[in-house]
């Protein structure tokens, strides 16, 4: 190994565009957030739009998966990605206003980020759920410029098999990634209610559910965290796939998270 390379740790963070930004939502609320780009001079090959867990059980933009997929995926990948706070939610990035809408007010919000992806004219965008997220993702996501959606630990409470179905019918691909040890949802169960995303030819249009050995509802360690990260690389930019494990600094300087 050369003196140029350095492992890839839960702390670091790879060179990339970021960018502060506020969504504008129908109902008249400013939601804050932040634009992770691929360095200068490297376009994005696609958007990773990302709707984070319950913001009444800590969940935020700042989320550990999300804020890693934001350090790696624009150097590493060539991803833009696009994370913020949904109605009152509040992170280290500010408060969003307005306050929790138990999944429903935030249509609007979910709305103002495919929005913003449309003026910013971001490539192949694709909704990045995990947990409340993914509800969010399967009620209000699937409109024609989203290419398809990640799910991440889907917990299935809000959602429905009309909300399902709906995906079904697009024939945009559904990647589902279930813990084996997930507090709402397990894999078998999870196969059950997936059932229509789950067909032969739902399948050859790309959707799929994966069961991770081992892993539970919030993905905690290293190991899994690279396990989602590859997944959803392998999903949206096959090319960068497998996702490296060290970095060359000679592509410019990565730093480490110290708060």
């Amino acid at each position: 190994m050369g003196s140029e390379t350095t492992e890839i740790t839960a702390h670091t963070i790879l060179p990339a565009q970021r960018e502060d930004i506020e969504l504008k939502t129908a109902d008249g609320l400013t939601l804050v957030g932040e634009l992770a780009l691929p360095p200068a001079g490297r376009p994005p090959v696609a958007t990773l739009v990302t709707l984070h867990p319950l913001p009444t059980h800590a969940g935020m933009m700042d989320s550990h998966v999300f804020r890693k997929a934001a350090w790696r995926l624009p150097a590493l990948a060539d991803l833009a990605v696009l994370r913020f706070n949904t109605r009152g939610t509040s992170s280290a990035r500010g408060t969003s206003e307005g306050h929790f809408g138990d999944g429903i007010d935030e249509r609007h919000d979910v709305a103002a980020a495919i929005d913003f992806v449309d003026l910013r004219e971001l490539p192949n965008p694709w909704l990045l759920g995990w947990s409340f997220g993914t509800e969010l993702t399967l009620m209000y996501g699937c409109e024609p410029q989203i290419r398809g959606a990640i799910l991440l630990s889907p917990p299935l409470h809000r959602a429905n098999e009309t909300d399902i179905q709906r995906w079904a019918d697009s024939t945009k691909p559904v990647r589902i990634l279930v813990p084996e040890l997930d507090d709402y949802l397990r894999p078998e169960a999870a196969r059950q209610r997936f059932a229509s995303l789950l067909t032969p030819e739902a399948k050859s249009q790309g959707s799929n559910l994966i069961a991770v050995d081992g892993a539970k509802h919030l993905w905690v360690g290293e190991k899994y965290v690279r396990i989602v990260l590859d997944e959803i690389v392998r999903t949206i930019n096959p090319a960068a796939s497998p996702l490296p494990t060290t970095y060359d600094a000679r592509n410019g300087p990565a730093e480490k998270y110290t708060a």
